[in-house]
């Protein structure tokens, strides 16, 4: 029989759990474009003041070569994982300073002249690097390189491993351990997959778009200034049907209701070739165009708002490791950039997405029905678009509900979840400022960018590129010790050394180390 909330939460604080909580482990990944003087984006090559993209471990490329992404390690709460962001942000931005170029604060990108604008990030000679080249050459080819150009943040969450062990025995769960901590990673999941509208309202912040990203096609915005096009009430045009969303992969229907399932699907989609990818394909002219003819290359090609996740050893395949380890964290990825934050997220709202994904995982989470998993893809589509027209309804199993009565349901929730959670105080002042929002939409990020537009008279070219260098000036303002800058050229260096070592050693040519790579 399903526990009530607060009965779990009564157990747990009255146990060893409560001691293995004390915090909570994350991480944060987050991209943004190179752009030039003129806010246009770089075609330049990644600078070589920082690093080698292939093998540095925090500061890499994603999609194309002007796409930066910042990572940092796993740290045992918010605040240190935005102070190692912060440095990266600050490092970097004395370097882009000597070469003119800014990091684009938003999520969705800046003008771009079509797609021969976007460049392809290019990773070295080595086979490693041709992998993640050629993979991106696949997604050109299969959907554009404009969709490509989107950025986003990802956040990285896990108990420590002492918790597992302590809230198995509490449940008093005789499966191995591994599979226990799958098995509540998938009950996680699931309610997230439930409620993660309300994170796209809480912190959509891509309500406005430039018109050059959607040329050619016809969209439901309503003109802006200049070349700018707006959703009225949208929160994160980047997660709507005009951002990472495509037709080919709607058909996936991945199961998110437990790991073999979820192995499975990803196992037969990245092994299942595809008419029209095989008609594109794969190696033409001596040229590959992209890695295999399946319906996806790779499992990462999958476009999903949060993902099951570990670290696998080189070579291996993610679901490979999944399979052979269980579920290590959970990366959400439904989140926006705001271009109002000089690192595009603050401490509050980690803090907030620490709060929600607890009470996730404290939860009942009953299986996803087929019926339901089409309510929570309409609830999704329609908070994107929609989130902030007054009196909206969302979809559930028992009916229509109101957007802001189901927000502050869960604002309850995570109030009960807070008296557990490490940094209590901390974590109820973010809990208040959402609140506010929900019975505010004024007080969404979505929302205070459409109003800065306006009130500045501003395109979304223009609005987006005054904030890139008033970041960076911020950035340049914050410093870095002597010892700190040290050890971030070190690592550049060491980067630059690592990608020419694996260059020189390897003995393999590319088409076998592929092959043996797919299979797996």
């Amino acid at each position: 029989m399903p526990i009530p909330l607060q009965q779990r939460l009564q157990q747990i604080k009255n146990s060893p759990v409560a001691k293995t909580l004390t915090s909570l482990q994350c991480g944060i990944e987050k991209e943004g474009l190179r752009v030039g003087l003129r806010g246009r984006v770089s075609h330049e090559d990644h600078p070589k003041a920082l690093g080698s993209s292939l093998t540095h471990g925090s500061i890499t490329t994603d999609y194309s070569e002007a796409l930066l992404e910042y990572i940092t390690p796993v740290f045992q709460g918010p605040a240190p994982a935005l102070k190692y962001m912060q440095e990266l942000h600050s490092f970097s931005a004395s370097q882009l300073q000597n070469i003119g170029e800014y990091v684009w604060p938003a999520s969705m990108p800046c003008y771009l002249d079509g797609e021969d604008d976007i460049r392809i990030a290019d990773f070295g000679s080595s086979n490693t690097g041709q992998l993640k080249h050629t993979y991106r050459v696949g997604l050109a080819w299969r959907y554009g390189k404009i969709m490509q150009s989107i950025a986003g943040l990802h956040f990285n969450f896990s108990p420590q491993d002492n918790f597992w062990p302590a809230y198995q025995q509490l449940l008093g769960d005789e499966q191995a351990l591994w599979d226990f901590r799958s098995s509540q990673y998938f009950g996680l999941i699931r309610n997230f997959r439930r409620h993660s509208w309300v994170l796209l309202y809480l912190f959509g912040a891509s309500p406005a778009l430039d018109a050059s990203f959607v040329k050619g096609r016809y969209v439901d915005l309503i003109k802006g200034v200049d070349n700018t096009l707006i959703g009225p009430y949208a929160t994160s045009l980047r997660m709507s049907d005009l951002g990472y969303n495509n037709k080919v992969q709607s058909v996936l229907s991945l199961c998110f209701n437990d790991l073999e399932n979820y192995a499975k699907s990803l196992e037969h989609a990245i092994s299942t070739p595809l008419s029209q990818y095989e008609t594109m394909g794969v190696k033409v002219d001596g040229q590959y165009r992209q890695l295999n003819a399946n319906l996806l290359q790779i499992e990462n090609e999958y476009y999903s708002d949060i993902r099951p996740k570990r670290v696998a050893r080189p070579g291996q395949k993610p679901v490979h490791a999944l399979k052979e380890g269980g579920v290590e964290y959970v990366e959400v990825r439904n989140i926006d950039l705001n271009p109002l934050l000089p690192l595009g997220i603050d401490e509050p709202q980690s803090h907030f997405i620490n709060v929600f994904l607890t009470w996730c995982l404290f939860s009942n989470s009953p299986i996803i029905s087929a019926q339901e998993c089409d309510l929570i893809g309409t609830n999704q589509a329609l908070v994107v678009r929609q989130g902030r027209k007054p009196g909206l309804m969302l979809e559930t199993c028992s009916g229509p509900e109101q957007l802001q009565d189901l927000g502050l349901g869960i604002i309850k929730n995570l109030r009960l979840v807070a008296q557990i959670m490490p940094e209590k105080d901390a974590v109820l002042e973010a809990i208040e400022m959402m609140e506010a929002r929900i019975k505010d939409a004024s007080l969404t990020p979505s929302a205070q960018v459409l109003e800065a537009m306006e009130k500045g008279g501003l395109s979304h070219q223009q609005f987006v590129f005054e904030l890139a260098k008033t970041h960076q000036t911020y950035h340049l303002q914050q410093g870095l010790s002597l010892q700190r800058r040290q050890e971030l050229n070190d690592e550049t260096q060491h980067s630059v050394a690592a990608q020419q070592r694996i260059e020189t050693e390897q003995t393999e040519n590319f088409d076998d180390f592929l092959a043996n790579y797919l299979a797996q």
